[in-house]
């Protein structure tokens, strides 16, 4: 039998953090002492990709938000209702431990973040992204996300675009 390599699974308090290291201060400071209080006040939602059953190798959030109509391209603010805003979920921080770099954890833990996007039950127009680098950004712009016109590190994905199995 094989077994995946990677568990992806809410954030809980089992789970190994304090290993975690990305090529991001910010995001490893993140993880080990602030998501749990993010999570505890509902502003955040928190998931992590499992090796060896609890220790993270990556991990991503997701919360609601909303974008200004007036923010996105003309070309698809004219096929949405005139609401000033439109509702999204924020991807807020993605990040991957070094020792998983380079196996496309990045990806499978985007890929499960628009899953979980598009079968939510409240209602969401696009995944939303704001990227830390241009690195970040390209990362974004190569699994189909669009830039805001006027925030070249603010990126979007109409979840009516993500397949569902």
């Amino acid at each position: 039998m094989i077994r995946a390599p990677f568990q992806l699974v809410p954030l809980d308090s089992a789970q190994d953090r304090a290993a975690f290291r990305s090529d991001s201060e910010p995001l490893n400071r993140y993880l080990r002492e602030q998501v749990t209080q993010d999570i505890r006040r509902r502003v955040a939602a928190c998931f992590v990709a499992l090796a060896d059953g609890q220790r993270v190798a990556g991990y991503y959030t997701l919360a609601s938000a909303s974008l200004l109509l007036t923010d996105l391209p003309a070309s698809t603010g004219k096929k949405l209702p005139r609401y000033p805003t439109v509702p999204v979920v924020r991807m807020g921080r993605l990040a991957v431990d070094q020792a998983f770099k380079g196996q496309g954890l990045g990806g499978a833990l985007l890929a499960d973040a628009l899953d979980r996007a598009s079968r939510s039950e409240i209602a969401a127009f696009a995944l939303m992204v704001d990227a830390k680098d241009e690195a970040a950004a390209a990362f974004y712009r190569h699994h189909g996300f669009i830039v805001l016109p006027d925030s070249p590190l603010s990126l979007f994905l109409p979840l009516a675009t993500v397949q569902r199995s």
